[in-house]
């Protein structure tokens, strides 16, 4: 009889046991199971190579597939992931171009199934699914846009924190420097970005978040002394809202990358530090393919033609119909020799222009940018100082 479905061990088994008693021939032995001639000998074959365990059902997949991918490029893709842990299959891929034919290099499903095979791959958690929020600045050319922020400050092996200073083409992804320091003040700060900018030239517009030294809520149009040293440069300040990184994500993705290759863990001391995101600055921009950037690296795509950086900072002359005062070291403009206007202490010692719209109102700039309004007939009536306003009520 044929094999049962629910009894195919027990029937071969019985086989077995039959045969193994030498009463029956192989014909009779086929006749009685239901089994052709090559099935009794493989049966028989398998029993006295592996025993009962070799009765079992076996995998009816091919030893071999004439696609499947050769050994020297899954250890290529091995090789690869331990050199770089933190990239998936899509970047892995790029990489197997450099060593090999187009024609022979897997698809990224197979490359990310080789190192899930290897057991390369963490699971990663599922993200809840939130609405898209888009860079409220997107340049459409290189250096039209830099982004900079300090990344999270993080203890290093002498209990020391390093507060890394990065700074980065939006467009590009390039990044021009990753800068350990030990505070983040405008000092440092603004060392790092004359380097940066006798090195690569200078953007329109920097865009950061609110804080020091880059930008304060409570300042007058969030401007700090390194902002207005940006505009003296004729670089436009830009910021995101208040509680919202999201709104320079890019650049707060490539601070996760940052974090995972040089925090985790860190070095002994801001040198060693300064070692690993050099190494991290220089894998990011000329090895590392990123997607947004159709998997190119961002040393490929930037435009490194933009304007020289000056040595002294450029002279600017107002309009004829401003009127010119200089900020005093208390942060305001003296007014009719009896009155105070005050701006802010970031600007003590320059000159702004003040221009009039009429009935007592009065428009102040720094350069070329609007600072706020200010009300005379206040002055006048009050008898009091007041201070800068952005808006006209």
């Amino acid at each position: 009889m044929p094999w049962k479905a629910t009894t195919t061990m027990e029937q071969k088994i019985e086989f077995i046991c039959e045969w193994r008693t030498g009463k029956y021939t192989i014909t009779e032995l086929c006749k009685n199971f239901g089994i052709s001639r090559p099935t009794a000998y493989k049966l028989i074959s398998r029993f006295e190579n592996q025993g009962y365990d070799g009765l079992k059902e076996q995998s009816r997949a091919p030893r071999e597939h004439p696609n499947a991918t050769g050994e020297n490029i899954v250890k290529a893709i091995i090789k690869l992931k331990a050199k770089y842990p933190r990239w998936g299959a899509k970047k892995i891929r790029i990489l197997l171009f450099n060593d090999f034919n187009k024609e022979i290099v897997p698809s990224v499903v197979t490359v990310h199934n080789i190192l899930k095979k290897n057991g390369l791959v963490c699971p990663q958690k599922r993200m809840r699914r939130v609405k898209p929020v888009f860079p409220i600045f997107d340049p459409k050319s290189c250096n039209e846009v830099w982004s900079a922020d300090y990344k999270g400050k993080f203890l290093m092996g002498n209990k020391i924190y390093c507060h890394p200073l990065t700074i980065a083409d939006s467009k590009s992804r390039f990044l021009f420097t990753a800068k350990g320091h030990y505070k983040e003040n405008l000092k440092s700060a603004k060392t790092e970005f004359t380097k940066v900018f006798r090195k690569y030239g200078m953007p329109k517009q920097i865009h950061t978040d609110n804080g020091s030294p880059f930008g304060s809520v409570r300042a007058i149009q969030r401007y700090t002394q390194l902002s207005y040293w940006f505009i003296e440069l004729g670089i436009t300040p830009v910021f995101s809202d208040p509680a919202h990184p999201e709104q320079n994500g890019r650049h707060e993705r490539m601070h996760r990358d940052l974090k995972a290759a040089c925090a985790r863990p860190s070095a002994y001391d801001l040198k060693a530090q300064q070692r690993r995101l050099n190494h991290f600055v220089k894998e990011y921009n000329h090895i590392r393919p990123h997607e947004a950037l159709g998997m190119k690296t961002p040393a490929s795509v930037h435009n490194f033609e933009t304007r020289p950086f000056p040595e002294k900072t450029p002279l600017f002359d107002y309009d004829l119909d401003h009127k010119v005062l200089k900020v005093t070291q208390n942060g305001a403009i003296r007014w009719r020799s009896y009155y105070w206007v005050y701006l802010t202490s970031a600007l003590k010692g320059k000159y702004v222009g003040i221009q009039n719209l009429g009935n007592g109102i009065w428009k102040v700039f720094y350069r070329n940018v609007f600072l706020g309004f200010f009300n005379e007939n206040e002055l006048r009536n009050k008898k009091t100082n007041i201070r800068l306003e952005t808006n006209l009520v």
